[in-house]
């Protein structure tokens, strides 16, 4: 039987050097646009990988787009689910045409939504005298989801922002959006924009090509606990916003 691990990547399969530990074995998962170093693995996490790469397929399931995962180091040789699932890649890299379709369906209805919360972000921002600024995301010419964050990293000031600006509208005007929040990342996706969808399109292409498949999901984040439901068991890393709820129950 084939065996399948959607994975998300950042805080996930390496994160950031301020959240490692100083005797950490670090090295070089990701790189920003300009080539510097931004992501680095521990040797547990390395050592994950390999165990998990030995005995099953790895498909990125990621909020990172096509450009950022092109900056990742590790070897992925399968599918991948990028933009929250607004996109999924053939294993040789090109887009899958039938389910960018689907979405670019979906997301143009939830275009004037997305358009609205940034306007309501910015008006407060510039209310509150709040440096940050709402951005688009867009991907494939196809607008995904709002974001905003910190420029000094002060989550009790993006924290405001939610509460203050984009909870109400939620509660309004927005019940085709959610909000995800995770570090310094603070952005408003609409409904149908979720790893889980994407996923579910997968194990069917999957099922379709193997037969019988056994499926794992591991992700951070409560926005990635949809997609890891989905899947025939759950893979959740310590000291991530999902074991902290777990730990909360």
């Amino acid at each position: 039987m084939k065996k399948f691990l959607f994975v998300d990547l950042d805080d996930t399969l390496f994160q950031t050097p301020d959240k490692c530990l100083q005797n950490d074995d670090l090295r070089l998962a990701a790189s920003l646009k300009n080539g510097l170093p931004c992501s680095f693995t521990t040797s547990r996490q390395r050592a994950f990988f390999a165990l998990m790469n030995r005995e099953m397929t790895l498909i990125p399931a990621t909020a990172r787009n096509r450009d950022a995962l092109r900056r990742v180091e590790l070897p992925f040789c399968s599918y991948s689910i990028i933009d929250y699932g607004g996109v999924v890649l053939e294993p040789g890299g090109e887009v899958d045409a039938f389910w960018l379709a689907t979405m670019r369906v979906d997301m143009a209805r939830a275009l004037s939504g997305l358009q609205a919360v940034m306007q309501i972000i910015d008006a407060y921002s510039n209310k509150a005298g709040f440096a940050g600024r709402a951005r688009l995301i867009e991907d494939c010419s196809i607008p995904f989801y709002v974001v905003v964050k910190d420029p000094e990293k002060n989550a009790e000031r993006l924290e405001r922002v939610e509460r203050e600006a984009v909870a109400p509208w939620l509660a309004s005007a927005g019940d085709d959006f959610i909000i995800h929040r995770n570090g310094n990342n603070l952005a408003v996706l609409p409904k149908t924009l979720n790893k889980a969808r994407a996923v579910d399109y997968l194990r069917q292409r999957l099922t379709a090509e193997h037969g019988e498949i056994m499926t794992l999901g591991m992700g951070d984040s409560k926005s990635d606990a949809r997609f890891m439901a989905a899947c025939d068991y759950a893979i959740i890393p310590s000291g991530s916003q999902l074991a902290a709820l777990m730990v909360a129950c």
